[in-house]
């Protein structure tokens, strides 16, 4: 979170004359906010330039309802979506008609086993790496009694397979867990952690809490990190919630602000995004990433997060809104790339936790009103289908 040095916040406990990076910096540098080529660092050429209008309208269609606290879901190639129960500690498929499937299987009762939800923690991320055998490779975020951590295991129909922990020791707390994951263009795994109510540890680079992760399937540290045996991709973050990549390889982040400022920032590798020492935009000049649109934390406090060839749309909790901010081709800084975020779905449907691109082009968007934090309807929480015209 680069921006406005805040008062009162913990320093880290090691100080420098500037912020910490890891490995080298981005070309360009970090703070620069140059855009040019896959500035996710995955490497991959930037074939598309994308863009999008100023501003949309959305179609809304109910998909699924009486969903139990909701959080992660992943649109699979067969047109279901394999979506995380929070507080239940379990999976359930979506059909395209809405019908609903529980998950069974040695996984879905090792779930049940592992997984101790507490305030934010519980069944969180979920994502697919793709197929194998004839199963799904399905990777999990999960909140357990001593940390949070990524599980991996096979998807096979309906019922989920052993599971086995690919990565442990992410701090966890009632407050602050991240818990979002996706995988990249690069085909590794990004993980979102968040400080665990510690804000020390986003600037602490041998803490896994406040940073964005970067693995292999198998949990080691991918390849290409910014220092080698490191699985962090980037630090200084407060709670991550929400990732995803543009056609030409930049990728996003949400982070949810303390009290003033929530942040779409543009990742980038090794760099660090300066909480808790700013908030907002402004940190660029003490060497922090900025992030290229900010909200107050009353309009947004954004959790999911999807990208489309046209747009980045932010799933809004507290703001009880869909934020969309418009792509721009990448060119000058990281800024010049956006456009100005405009709500859609302002207050009709409560909070919103995920959104998820389908298949077919669509969003999923899986509303949020049975945390224990919204006032829940009498079908929630659902799932809304969102055809973008």
């Amino acid at each position: 979170m680069g921006g406005t040095v805040l008062a009162g916040c913990v320093e880290p406990a090691t100080t420098t004359s500037g912020p910490t990076m890891l490995g080298s910096a981005p070309a360009g540098g970090p703070t620069s906010g140059a855009t040019g080529g896959a500035t996710d660092g995955s490497g991959l050429p930037a074939h598309v330039q994308p863009s999008g209008p100023a501003t949309v309208e959305v179609d809304v269609a109910t998909l699924a309802t009486g969903l139990d606290v909701p959080w992660g879901i992943a649109p699979l190639d067969d047109g279901r979506s394999l979506v995380t129960m929070r507080d239940e500690a379990r999976l359930v498929l979506v059909d395209a008609d809405g019908t609903v499937t529980p998950v069974t299987g040695p996984g879905a009762r090792g779930l049940t086993d592992v997984v101790a939800p507490q305030g934010e923690g519980g069944l969180l991320g979920v994502a697919v790496f793709g197929r194998t055998g004839g199963g799904l490779d399905v990777a999990l975020y999960a909140t357990t009694s001593r940390d949070n951590r990524v599980l991996r295991a096979t998807l096979t129909g309906d019922a989920l397979g052993p599971l086995t922990p690919v990565l442990t020791g992410i701090p966890a707390a009632r407050n602050h867990d991240g818990g979002r994951l996706a995988v990249g263009p690069d085909g590794y795994l990004y993980v979102s952690t968040g400080d665990a109510g510690d804000p020390r540890r986003a600037q602490d680079p041998d803490s896994l809490g406040g940073k964005i992760l970067r693995i292999t399937p198998e949990g080691d540290a991918a390849p290409g990190n910014p220092v080698e045996g490191s699985p962090v991709w980037s630090l200084g973050h407060r709670n991550v919630q929400g990732m995803g990549w543009s056609p030409d390889g930049r990728m996003f982040a949400s982070e949810f602000g303390q009290n003033t400022w929530d942040e779409l920032n543009v990742i980038h590798r090794g760099a660090n995004y300066g909480w808790p020492l700013v908030e907002g935009q402004g940190g660029a000049g003490a060497g922090f990433v900025d992030p290229v649109a900010v909200w107050r934390t009353a309009d947004a406090s954004p959790s999911g997060l999807a990208v489309t060839d046209e747009g980045v749309y932010l799933a809004g909790l507290r703001g009880q809104r869909l934020w969309r901010v418009p792509l721009r081709p990448a060119a000058g800084t990281d800024s010049d790339g956006v456009g100005e975020p405009h709500a859609l779905l302002e207050r009709r449907h409560g909070r919103l936790r995920a959104v998820a691109v389908a298949p077919d082009g669509t969003l999923l968007v899986v509303t949020g009103n049975t945390d224990g934090r919204g006032d829940p309807r009498p079908d929630d929480d659902t799932i809304l289908r969102l055809t973008v015209r």
